[in-house]
């Protein structure tokens, strides 16, 4: 009678262990019928309380819901916005991440920098200086810088490189307000205004106006006004030299109206690059106020971890949690998807839309890029196949999405999604926030009352996104030529130690392996795309010419310990 109760006890094991293998075959496909509905239905605009989102306000909350079957039925009816070259790739992609949710393995550098032994012989060093304090006796310097917050700051160091060639006192930068940004945000509202006038002190003379006698100057009427249009992009220091040091000399002012990238990256005589170098990454530190919100940000993407990044320190001062290594749940990836009207408008490309993007796009050109406008009437502009295949279009959504699948983030990867007003709307990222559902934005990580003070001032919006995005355990750009994108991945250069991995995809490479879309299969997809990326990781100095605000590996800017320590050039 004692013989048979095992066999009993091991049957009903086995029933239970049948059980739960078939709930969770359930919920497998349950999950992927879902992801695919999804891809192949773009669904209606989506409830203002969606069971997707991850709730990031509470500590250590992370629950995931699926959809309802009503919610699925009207997957099922949604319409098309965008008809797409990609949709079996991105059903490919559904099916992976589905496979993959319950792996524990990702590829082994995909948190991580590489090419780290290398990359971490480079170290910051554009804070030590070998020159006397200017005197800045020469005049004043007065600038107006334009565009949003990534050119307003490069403008900023550019001046400040300026001001030291010309031996000028510069006066506070102010910034232009734009019909584009709507901000009118000034420097003491985005960036410590004492702490950047006492940290440049041993450099540069700083005042916050103009003195009392030359307040009342016609500046344009004495001709002490240079714009834009005066200066050449990418000016060479002789220039200032030769032009606007006798001017400056005669009138005592002169102020640069729309400055921008108005000073070359070489040739420059190395100490200026190095305080260009020293401005950026050391001078200019933002107010309490948005370091407070984007410490929050930060905070709550890695879950109330209570540690922080190598990075936050540098980018939020006094809010930074104490030092210590993040867990490996708590990482998250952020990600600039640079798909703003404007960008996609002037490039010319084709997304998808049909004839009535063309007509919009046409309509956006006309009244903000005329010249391309003329340009393209006047001369036969290559087709958008042809764009598309030099690598010369923005990355859609979907090829953003496929990219990453494709390097191996699994579904569940938190990701910070930053920018804003995307082309075509919510329904345009249904591919991104499909497949990874735990992405979200500064908007769905603040209350209301916390982004309130932010809510009107384009450029203080930006700064949050910057300082996140910087923060980042893995930054991900779509283009490679954004200023956010290339100050961010910069600064995490400069102070990453070579831990900072950052995704700059080859818009090229990847166009000739999404052109083979119809033929590829899901494994040399992911393959091609891994190596493609890896290409573009690797460690090299400032190429000639580049900025050093995007290539601080330079000696003017870092040091590189495995070189012989010499004395640099006077």
């Amino acid at each position: 009678m004692q013989q048979p109760q095992p066999k009993m006890k091991k049957k009903v094991v086995t029933n239970r262990s049948r059980l739960t293998i078939g709930i969770l075959l359930a919920f497998f496909i349950l999950t992927n019928f879902w992801m695919l509905s999804r891809i192949q239905d773009s669904p209606p605009p989506p409830p203002s309380s969606s069971s997707l989102k991850l709730r990031f306000l509470k500590s250590n909350s992370s629950t995931l819901s699926l959809p309802s079957q009503d919610q699925l039925r009207k997957i099922a009816k949604g319409k098309k916005p965008h008809k797409t070259a990609y949709a079996r790739l991105l059903y490919k992609a559904a099916h992976a991440l589905a496979e993959n949710q319950y792996k524990s393995t990702e590829p082994k550098d995909l948190w991580l920098e590489p090419y780290h032994a290398v990359a971490s012989l480079w170290q910051p060093c554009a804070d030590q200086r070998v020159w006397k304090p200017s005197e800045g006796n020469n005049g004043y310097i007065l600038v107006t810088a334009n565009g949003g917050i990534n050119q307003q700051r490069v403008a900023v160091c550019n001046i400040v490189a300026v001001a030291r060639l010309l031996n000028a006192t510069l006066v506070i930068p102010t910034f232009m307000f734009s019909s584009v940004w709507r901000d009118t945000s000034q420097f003491a509202d985005i960036y410590q205004e004492d702490f950047f006038i006492d940290y440049l002190k041993p450099d540069i003379r700083i005042v916050k106006e103009l003195p009392k006698e030359l307040q009342s100057l016609d500046l344009e009427a004495i001709g002490s006004v240079v714009t834009d249009v005066d200066i050449a992009k990418e000016t060479r220091p002789s220039f200032y030299l030769k032009h606007i040091l006798p001017l400056l000399m005669k009138n005592r002012v002169v102020h640069f109206v729309g400055f921008g990238n108005r000073l070359a990256s070489d040739p420059i005589p190395y100490h200026l690059q190095r305080l260009r170098c020293r401005c950026n990454f050391h001078a200019l530190q933002f107010t309490p106020k948005i370091q407070a919100t984007a410490a929050l940000l930060i905070q709550r993407m890695r879950q109330n971890a209570t540690h922080s990044g190598i990075l936050d320190e540098n980018l939020v001062g006094p809010f930074a949690k104490s030092k210590g290594k993040i867990k490996k749940d708590f990482r998250y990836l952020a990600l600039h998807l640079r798909f703003e009207i404007d960008m996609v408008a002037h490039s010319l490309c084709d997304f998808g839309g049909g004839e009535e993007e063309k007509k919009e796009l046409q309509a956006y050109r006309e009244i903000h890029f005329p010249g391309l406008v003329e340009l393209n009437n006047s001369t036969k502009v290559p087709q958008p196949e042809r764009l598309k295949a030099e690598g010369l279009c923005p990355l859609m959504p979907e090829e953003t999405v496929l990219m990453l699948a494709g390097l191996g983030f699994k579904r569940e990867t938190r990701m910070y999604l930053a920018g804003a007003h995307i082309y075509g709307g919510k329904s345009r990222l249904d591919a991104l926030t499909t497949l990874f559902p735990n992405m979200v934005t500064k908007e769905d990580l603040l209350s209301p009352s916390e982004i309130e003070p932010f809510l009107n001032f384009s450029s203080q919006l930006a700064a949050l996104d910057l300082i996140t995005c910087t923060a980042s355990d893995v930054f991900a750009m779509t283009d490679s030529g954004s200023q956010l994108s290339s100050l961010v991945s910069g600064y995490r250069v400069y102070y990453g130690g070579g831990k900072m991995p950052t995704i700059r995809p080859n818009k090229r490479r990847l166009a000739d392996i999404f052109m083979k879309n119809d033929t590829i299969e899901w494994k040399v997809f992911e393959t091609r795309i891994r190596k493609a990326v890896r290409q573009n990781k690797r460690v090299f100095s400032r190429p000639v010419g580049r900025s050093v605000y995007r290539y601080p590996r330079c000696s003017e800017c870092m040091c590189n310990t495995q070189e012989a320590i010499r004395p640099p050039p006077r």
